[in-house]
């Protein structure tokens, strides 16, 4: 991406986040132009011919042994459209939606898909105008396309659908008029290729992991607060240690960590003497665990990537030879093994921040600290409730990360008879991210009471400017009193990364190795 504008295959995640967050806006490098136009060129010529081309001048699915007219092209497409707008459940956020539109422009701009420039331009019109199509969440069993998701997004650009623009939801005929956007009529393969593709699962995944890698970073924030909290020590973030093993995801955390623990008055008080030989695993394996699951999002990072570039709508229009050639790159195998990954590892950052979180309310463990972190024990529970809580988030995210991608049924009259399950795999990502904010934002609040506690022993320079962060907002807990808007507060600086940000540490990992090698 130069000067905001997508060159096709060749935008990066960091560029895809910032679309995704709507920093900047959207633009296409007229170069691809040429490479579109002579593709939607060989789909023409093919919808006249004799030949059979599925898709363009045959019927759809188990359909496709039935030949259609050249004169009822346009009703063809139009009819595909309509008739896969069958999806239900709640609406897909916007941000969302417009990474969507935008992944299928990237897809169009390979030159690949046999659709004219005209319906590029309606896509790119769609979002300079903030047209939002309401998408609804489910009906797409990823494979074949995405089909009813990207169905609903089409049919806005004929008219049809519904779409929210401003703070209004309205029709597509009205959305399109208001915006003064004239409703595609559509050519050859245009409508197939609209709702052929893995665009709906490749952007709920992306949402997914671009929120999940926030709360990631910031959870290594609140372990280091905890290990502190807890009076734990810091030899096991030696760097030989995870030398020795040499996972990468590893040696990122413990870097991170030793960063953010650095110069504890905390620790150094306990450095010598200490009583403990090991800490409970929650705090010693804190670099394994998250590593573990780091190494995971870089990998889910690489293939949402590339699939965010592809081409995979059918069949695909091979401009060097003039061959039109049906093929599979619909199936979203690739994106459900990666939603189920980060399913994985969202799940196993919360299960060992909750440990955690339970360790510090115990005294038992919490080495001095005061039973559930309370002021007056008995009179006041302190965040005895609060634990409980995670637990249930905790509980409810090993049940959603279970796989996905193993499941798979028959459809369309047994033509399309494996099934990728890939935007079951993405979607259930949203409420996982949801759950381990809680979680974290708990841990967070925990460990700060904790740290308090120790006092006038004071945590590390970083550590104290989260600490401060928190209590901008959040006051420490003197006494019981109405907890949630404590916990939806620490959540809030959870999930926009500003707890992360305000320790002002440079170590902490980045999502994509090529940008963090050159850094490091």
């Amino acid at each position: 991406m130069t000067d905001g504008v997508l060159s096709a295959g060749g935008v990066g995640l960091d560029v895809l986040e910032d679309l995704y967050r709507g920093r900047g806006g959207v633009a296409v490098d007229p170069g691809v132009r040429a490479v579109v136009d002579t593709s939607s060129t060989i789909v023409a010529e093919a919808a006249s011919g004799d030949e059979p081309v599925y898709g363009v001048n045959t019927g759809f699915g188990k359909l496709a042994s039935i030949r259609i007219s050249p004169d009822d092209t346009t009703a063809l497409q139009r009819n595909l459209i309509l008739s896969h707008c069958c999806g239900t459940g709640d609406p897909i956020d916007p941000e969302t939606v417009r990474l969507m539109m935008i992944l299928k422009v990237l897809s169009f701009c390979r030159g690949c898909s046999g659709v004219r420039w005209a319906v590029v331009e309606s896509l790119l019109a769609l979002l300079a105008s903030d047209v939002t199509p309401v998408i609804p969440s489910q009906g797409s069993v990823g494979a074949s396309g995405d089909l009813a998701p990207l169905a609903h997004m089409s049919a806005v650009l004929i008219g049809e659908g519904e779409a929210i623009q401003g703070d209004r939801r309205v029709t597509g005929k009205e959305a399109l008029a208001a915006a003064g956007i004239q409703p595609l009529v559509l050519g050859p393969k245009e409508g197939l290729a609209l709702i052929n593709g893995t665009q709906f699962s490749t952007a709920v995944a992306l949402a997914g992991l671009f929120d999940a890698w926030r709360i990631v970073r910031t959870s290594i924030v609140t372990a280091a607060l905890a290990t502190d909290a807890a009076m734990g020590s810091t030899s096991p973030l030696d760097s030989d240690i995870h030398r020795l093993r040499g996972h990468q995801g590893q040696i990122d955390v413990a870097v991170a960590m030793r960063a953010l623990m650095a110069g504890s008055d905390i620790r150094e008080s306990h450095r010598s003497g200490d009583a403990r030989v090991q800490d409970p695993y929650c705090l010693r394996c804190q670099p394994q665990v998250a590593g573990a699951a780091i190494d995971l999002m870089r990998f889910v990072a690489r293939t949402l990537t590339l699939e965010a570039n592809a081409v995979t709508d059918n069949p695909i229009v091979l401009t060097k030879t003039g061959r039109i050639i049906s093929g599979g790159n619909f199936h979203g195998e690739p994106v459900a093994f990666a939603a189920d990954l980060l399913a994985m590892a969202v799940s196993e950052i919360g299960s060992i921040s909750q440990r955690r979180v339970a360790l510090l309310i115990d005294p038992a463990f919490s080495f001095g600290l005061p039973p559930f972190l309370a002021t007056d024990p008995g009179l006041n529970s302190g965040f005895m409730a609060a634990e409980i809580a995670t637990a249930a988030l905790m509980s409810e995210n090993r049940h959603l990360a279970n796989p996905c991608s193993t499941d798979t049924t028959p459809t369309s009259a047994g033509q399309e008879d494996h099934v990728s399950m890939s935007a079951h795999g993405a979607l259930r990502l949203g409420r996982m991210n949801e759950n381990l904010a809680g979680i974290i934002a708990t841990e967070a609040l925990c460990a700060a009471q904790g740290v308090e506690t120790r006092a006038p022993l004071l945590t590390s320079p970083p550590l104290r400017r989260a600490l401060r962060c928190i209590r901008k907002d959040v006051s420490a807990l003197s006494g019981d009193r109405y907890l949630m808007p404590d916990i939806e507060m620490a959540r809030r600086l959870v999930r926009s990364g500003e707890l992360e940000s305000a320790c002002g540490v440079d170590d902490l990992p980045r999502l994509t190795m090529e940008s963090y090698r050159s850094a490091r």
